[in-house]
């Protein structure tokens, strides 16, 4: 029978870790793994994934090639003028597509971009046409930030702007205490006597 596995969450205080904390552990009939030893069999798996990914690509490049000289001399030149009109269009595309990650970029981190006609687009394109966004993303990080405009109030310095509501005026003012007329200030009604407008 094969073994059972689950995992389990340990919560032992007599632990090495000083910190307390619970340490994931797999366990089957036999032995207990540690998290050290699942952490060694994901790197394990991972780079097993990348040498078959390897594999794969050599394997496609090798199944490309035969299927090149299989090819008449007439088909070889239809498929590298296909090739070469994809890569034209990429590239006519690929530049508007790169100066619009270049914007949106920059605008993401606040930084301003030099003119269109100093900015090289082309290098910012990938072997196939497309763009290539950790040129992009390493590109925009050198640049200076945008300084930050400080926003003023639009109606400062135009007068009086209409009726004056729920303001005080220099009679009221004459018939109130001394306690009643700093309650009013306080509120914002003495603001319009204030200011000469009333």
């Amino acid at each position: 029978m094969p073994p059972k596995w689950m995992v389990c969450m340990t919560d032992d205080t007599n632990s090495p870790d000083p910190s307390g904390a619970s340490a994931a552990v797999l366990v089957d009939e036999t032995h207990v793994h540690t998290l050290e030893e699942l952490q060694a069999e994901v790197a394990k798996w991972k780079a097993l994934s990348r040498k078959n990914e390897t594999a794969f690509k050599a394997a496609s490049t090798e199944l490309d090639g035969i299927r090149q000289s299989a090819m008449s001399d007439q088909e070889r030149a239809i498929e590298a003028a296909r090739t070469e009109a994809r890569t034209a269009a990429l590239s006519e595309v690929g530049n508007r597509l790169v100066e619009a990650e270049l914007r949106a970029s920059a605008a993401a981190v606040g930084a301003t971009l030099p003119a269109a006609e100093f900015l090289n687009t082309a290098a910012f394109l990938g072997a196939d046409g497309s763009p290539d966004t950790e040129r992009i993303s390493a590109f925009v990080s050198t640049l200076p930030k945008s300084p930050v405009e400080p926003v003023y109030d639009q109606s400062l310095g135009l007068g009086r702007q209409g009726a004056v509501s729920g303001q005080y005026t220099r009679d009221d003012l004459s018939r109130m205490t001394r306690a009643e007329r700093i309650e009013a200030r306080k509120a914002g009604k003495l603001d319009a006597l204030m200011r000469g407008d009333i």
